[in-house]
């Protein structure tokens, strides 16, 4: 399987790396079968801290992914991932760790349905039912190092 990181620049050893803010799977190494979600991200990334918009390619074989200790994985986003992204966004989650988490992004447009739904002006029915008709992208988040060391970088293309 490929997968995509989307930088400001070329990453040829991914490294866990300690992040100024919380993001939707917690502390990792964030990637996703989806190219065009990875040019975003590195158009995104390089306008907020210069560098060059780069997507790093990198390769995993399934059945190595399937061999990973703890893998948690959200088909589609249902109350226990709405739950899960909640408590990492605020920095409150205390549950299990995995090596590879696997599950929808919390884009930008997902993010205001989060954001009205934590402040309490939505039900978490409602929630649920308005990501329902979101185009939901996925993500494979490395959390470990032993994670990670299984990516094999293929190129990285500057977009």
């Amino acid at each position: 399987m490929k997968l995509y990181h989307g930088s400001n620049m070329k990453v040829e050893t991914p490294k866990l790396i300690i992040q100024n803010r919380f993001l939707d799977f917690g502390y990792g190494f964030y990637t996703t079968t989806n190219n065009s979600q990875a040019e975003s991200f590195a158009k995104k990334v390089a306008a907020r801290r210069g560098g060059i918009p780069t997507v790093n390619v990198y390769e995993i074989e399934d059945s190595i992914v399937s061999g990973l200790l703890k893998i948690k994985r959200f088909d589609y986003p249902d109350e226990e991932w709405l739950d899960f992204v909640c408590a990492h966004r605020n920095g409150t989650y205390e549950g299990e760790q995995y090596d590879l988490i696997i599950g929808a992004v919390a884009n930008d447009d997902v993010y205001r349905t989060l954001q009205v739904y934590q402040a309490g002006l939505l039900p978490k029915e409602q929630a649920l039912e308005a990501l329902k008709i979101k185009k939901l992208f996925n993500q494979y988040v490395f959390a470990t190092e032993e994670a990670i060391e299984l990516l094999k970088f293929i190129n990285a293309k500057e977009v």
